[in-house]
Formats: C-alpha cells, structure tokens, sequence
C-alpha cells in the first residue's frame, strides 16, 4: 500500500476517533487525492477447518459468580456460551487441529504447503505457535510464524499470506486465527469476562484462481489504551541494586463505550474502501463476515452500510468474542450450515486492539462441508 495511501487513512482514522469518543472537533485535516488501485491478489481460498474446546460456560453459569444475568448479557451482546480451554489443554492444539482441517478439505499434500501463519495474542508458547502446527499438520516444507494484531489479525495474516503467493514466493499456505482469551481476562469483572471465550478457526488457500479481490488495513496507536493487555512487572532483586522485572498478574483493559464507537465508525469506512479496491459495491457481497465481538456493533455496521442484517453471519452466541479466531470459526459455521456456497463473495472485517482493522473481500471456492 503506498505511503500516501497509508498516512492518509491513520490521520482520517484519528480525527474520527478523536470526535467520536471525546466530542470534541479533531482539527481539520488536509487530505492528498486518492489514487484507487484494484486490490487482486493472486490466491484463492480452498477450504477452511475449526475447532473449540468442549466445555462450554454459559451465561447463566457465569451468573453465579458474578453479579450479572443471562438476559443482562444476550441483550447487549447476543452471547449466551463461549468455550473456555480447561487445564492441560493447549490452543496450539486447536490451532492444529482447525489446520488440519482446512488442509485435508482442501485437496492439497502437507508437502504443498510453503507457508503457515497463526494470528494470535495469547499464544501456548510466547516465542510462537506456527512452527508447532506447521508440524502437527506434517508440511516440513512450510515456514511458520505468528501474527499478533488482536482481533484485527486473522485478516491481516490472510492478507500477508496472500502478498506470500501473489510474489512467487509460496504457492500455498494455511491461515489460523487462535485465541484463548479466558487466560487473559479478570473472571471478577462482569464487563469483560462474559465477552470473551477460546477457540481456533483456519482456512488453506493457493495461488492462482478467483483470488483475493480487495482489501484496506489501518491502525492508530493513539487509541491503544481503549482496549488493551498491559504489561505488569514485579521488581526482582538481583545484585548490587540492580533489578529485573518479572511478569506479575494481569488482565485486560477495555473502554467498552469508546470501543463501540470506534467500531461503528470505522468497520464501515474500512469495508467500503475495501470494496472499492475490488471494483465492487454492497450489492455485489452475498455475505458479510465480521469480526463477532458483539451483535450491537454489527447492528450499528448494517445500518450504515445500508445493508439488511441477514446478510451478516452471526454465530457469537454460541462462541463469544475469540478474538483472531473469531471469522474463520464463523466461516466455518457458515459453510457448514449451507449458508455460504461455492461462489459467493464474502466481505470480511476485522477490528480491535491497536487500534487496529481490516477488511478483505473474497469469493469462496470451497465445497459444502459436512
């Protein structure tokens, strides 16, 4: 994306943030004309795979340690169960296993596979979880490495994997999305931790065919603190009065209002610019695909973009907010349930930690999954 493109979408992005979370008047902010360009990118999505942990919390078991109730949350959310990993079990497994998937659906050999990317913010081994599902699902020939970009990140490792393709480099490559957010989040705070549960989504793909149609990405720093996982160190004493610092116990912080508006905001604008790289309109999409953080924020995207709420997949009630797995785990319920068919166009967005967002459009080839 060139420079001019990519510093004029942070400083549109910024002034937006600015007005709609403080109310206050962003100053005005010159902008370079646009220069369009058609987004294609040389790879198709063949196939795609998940997996959750068994043990599913409901809201109402979720009632009884914390002040709160069923209704409470299905009304502002649309969430009534996520899974959550129970002791001994590992989201690197589930990342594999959702790989897996994808590849055995997909027709290609593990030998075929260049590439692996997991998106993820919370992963088994802090060096990175690629590698391992790299093996698991047997490609010896692959390159694995982890993407870490909140809920933003699944999109922005189908991009990144596809860029792979599109250059020659690798001519396929499993993308997973894998987060267990139940690690991470305060069990005592009722406005984060019905939100959030744990689970993996993946999907192969190749070079060459109906290929990535369009795509736009963004961050703003600016307004990280409005969703975020700091850092808290614990002074250990070492020698002489020189000191490390450990990692003491933490847990998420999140501005829930502000993140509303930062998404209702921007998902929109993304999606359109989105779109408009692939030369297309709303009415061209069969079906939106959005990160499911939350019903409220893909109501509020609906309306803007002018589009009715059946044409949005939702399957958060029964999940939660799983972070980078939370599209290709939808995906999947998708195209298991018939929903999504060979040769619909999908218009896919990502939004969250950063601030981050994306969106990618792409026509599915895959088959009906059974």
């Amino acid at each position: 994306m060139p420079a001019m493109r990519r510093a004029r979408r942070w400083t549109v992005a910024a002034a937006m943030f600015i007005t709609c979370t403080t109310g206050l008047q962003a100053p005005a902010i010159r902008q370079a004309p646009r220069t369009l360009r058609h987004a294609t990118l040389d790879s198709t999505v063949l196939s795609c795979g998940a997996s959750r942990p068994k043990t599913a919390l409901s809201n109402v078991e979720i009632s009884e340690f914390v002040d709160t109730s069923d209704e409470w949350i299905s009304q502002r959310t649309g969430i009534r169960s996520r899974r959550v990993l129970q002791p001994g079990e590992s989201i690197a497994d589930h990342a594999a296993s959702a790989a897996q998937k994808a590849l055995d659906r997909s027709g290609l050999d593990p030998a075929d596979i260049g590439l692996v990317i997991v998106a993820t913010s919370t992963p088994e081994d802090l060096f990175g979880d690629a590698a391992n599902v790299a093996d698991q699902c047997g490609c010896k020939n692959a390159v694995g490495f982890d993407i870490t970009a909140a809920c933003s990140g699944f999109l922005f490792a189908l991009v990144t994997a596809s860029q792979f393709l599109e250059s020659g480099t690798y001519d396929a490559a499993l993308v997973v999305g894998a987060d267990a957010m139940s690690r991470w989040v305060d069990w005592g705070d009722r406005n984060t931790c019905i939100l959030f549960g744990d689970g993996a989504g993946a999907v192969a793909i190749k070079k060459g065919g109906a290929g990535l149609l369009g795509f736009s990405m963004g961050s703003n720093g600016a307004g990280r603190e409005k969703l975020a996982l700091p850092y808290n160190g614990n002074r250990l004493p070492l020698i002489g009065g020189k000191s490390a610092t450990v990692v003491g116990p933490r847990a998420m912080l999140m501005e829930g209002r502000s993140v509303y508006v930062f998404a209702a905001t921007t998902v929109p604008r993304v999606l359109r610019e989105a779109l408009e790289d692939a030369h297309l309109t709303v009415d061209d999409v069969d079906w939106f695909l959005l990160h499911q953080a939350n019903e409220r924020i893909l109501e509020a995207v609906a309306d803007r973009i002018g589009v009715p709420k059946d044409k949005f997949i939702i399957n958060m009630d029964e999940n939660g907010n799983t972070s980078a797995a939370s599209i290709p785990l939808a995906l999947d319920f998708a195209v298991k349930s018939g929903s999504v068919k060979k040769g619909d166009v999908l218009a896919c967005a990502g939004f969250g930690a950063g601030l981050s967002w994306g969106a990618a459009i792409f026509r599915w080839e895959g088959e009906l999954l059974q």
